[in-house]
């Protein structure tokens, strides 16, 4: 799709919804100027220092089922050694053990399922018949119910150590609240697509320089400009622009255009504790699972980026852990830890990273806003924009794509 490339559009925000944009709308030829409030790019993804090291601001999985995402990083030549693919791997050591061959859907799932260590036989045929039955209704509800009442017949395992972690990691909304249509949203597009939509892809980078930094060169190789550490504090510093894109989270959005309707939307914290070790600690597998206390996942930054002896935790949603100090909580992950690593000691240094403000509650029959807003010249982007997607990386993406296009066949 070309549009009017003597259009100017504005874009605010420059996380991946409204990079996602600007590489879109450079790419049609169009004229795009990007203001960004930070000199990091990324937005809630994005890279953070600690004592000169540099990791993330929280540990985001990305799917091969991210089909907007990696279509968009190949256009802005982000490379495929960012990103290290492994097909489906769910480990919880000495509990579980899920992991998909390099076979054909929808063969690498039922293999997985049936060869899974840790589950019973039953176990193993009701997840099967979980999966048929919601092919069979196209993963599609009736209504939207919560995630918990979608899984309440499944046996008690899979409910702990497959679907809970597996919604909990898509959503980050427990499945006491979580959509369970987002979540079918999610298993369809990941664990009912091809083979390679299930795989997981762990970055290899810091999620800065995984998409926004090439996609901010992109932009600026055609014409375009990002303003870093810039501030947009009314749409009237916007009034020279022919559409004007807001890609900023939704509690900023009072400030530039306070007329939005917008939802009460409820908001999710992540933490991702950050423990290092000596050199020579390692995982398993770069990312495993953690049950039984306040962790939930932990990745070998060693194995992935690099970093020897760093491991990173991340705890999703609200939950206790939040009436710990940063110091008891890393205190209390650290305990976590060592029956995965025998002999741990303590670690050199801790650091927490906080998000209080995540992303929205994906709660039932929630109501997003739309891309279109009520000025013909203005747009939404962001995670959680109306869509099929929950609050992730895929989601932001695909909202920035959706406003791109839509300004397209307006200037067409």
């Amino acid at each position: 799709m070309v549009g009017n490339i003597n259009a100017r559009v504005a874009v605010v925000g420059a996380g991946y919804a409204g990079l996602a944009c600007a590489v879109e709308l450079a790419a049609a030829g169009v004229t795009v100027d990007v203001f960004e409030a930070s000199r990091t790019l990324g937005g809630r993804a994005r890279a953070a220092e600690l004592d000169g090291m540099t990791v993330d601001n929280g540990a985001h999985i990305l799917a091969g089922a991210y089909r907007e995402t990696l279509r968009l990083m190949e256009k802005v030549g982000a490379g495929g050694a960012a990103l290290n693919r492994h097909p489906l791997h769910l480990e919880y050591p000495g509990r579980i053990r899920i992991a998909a061959p390099r076979l054909p859907a929808p063969l690498h799932l039922a293999w997985a399922l049936l060869a899974a260590r840790g589950l019973l036989w039953n176990e193993k045929i009701a997840a099967l018949r979980f999966m048929r039955a919601l092919e069979k209704a196209r993963f599609r509800l009736p209504r939207d119910i919560t995630a918990r009442q979608l899984i309440a017949n499944q046996p008690p395992a899979l409910r702990r150590f497959l679907w809970e972690p597996l919604c909990l990691a898509a959503l980050n909304t427990p499945v006491a609240l979580a959509s369970a249509q987002v979540f079918l949203n999610v298993l369809r597009d990941s664990l009912a697509a091809d083979r390679a939509a299930s795989d997981l892809l762990l970055p290899a980078t810091d999620f800065s320089a995984l998409f926004p930094e090439p996609a901010a060169r992109f932009v600026e190789s055609r014409g375009g400009r990002v303003h870093r550490s810039t501030r947009i504090q009314s749409l009237d510093e916007l009034a020279a622009f022919d559409h004007r894109v807001l890609a900023v989270a939704p509690w900023h959005l009072p400030a530039l255009a306070p007329w939005l309707p917008l939802p009460a939307f409820a908001w999710q914290p992540i933490a991702t504790i950050y423990l290092q070790y000596p050199e020579h600690v390692r995982l398993a597998f770069p990312m495993l699972g953690l049950a039984g206390g306040h962790g939930q996942w932990v990745f070998d930054r060693g194995a992935l980026q690099g970093q020897a002896g760093l491991l990173a935790v991340v705890i999703s949603g609200a939950g206790p852990w939040q009436t710990l100090g940063h110091a008891r909580l890393g205190q209390a992950i650290h305990r976590e830890l060592c029956p995965l690593l025998p002999g741990l000691a303590l670690p050199r240094k801790t650091w927490v990273i906080e998000e209080k403000r995540a992303t929205f509650a994906c709660t039932p029959g929630l109501q997003r806003p739309p891309t279109a807003t009520a000025d013909p010249t203005l747009w939404l982007a962001g995670d959680y924009v109306a869509g099929d997607y929950p609050a992730t990386l895929e989601g932001a993406v695909r909202s920035g794509v959706a406003a791109a296009q839509s300004i397209l066949r307006k200037t067409a």
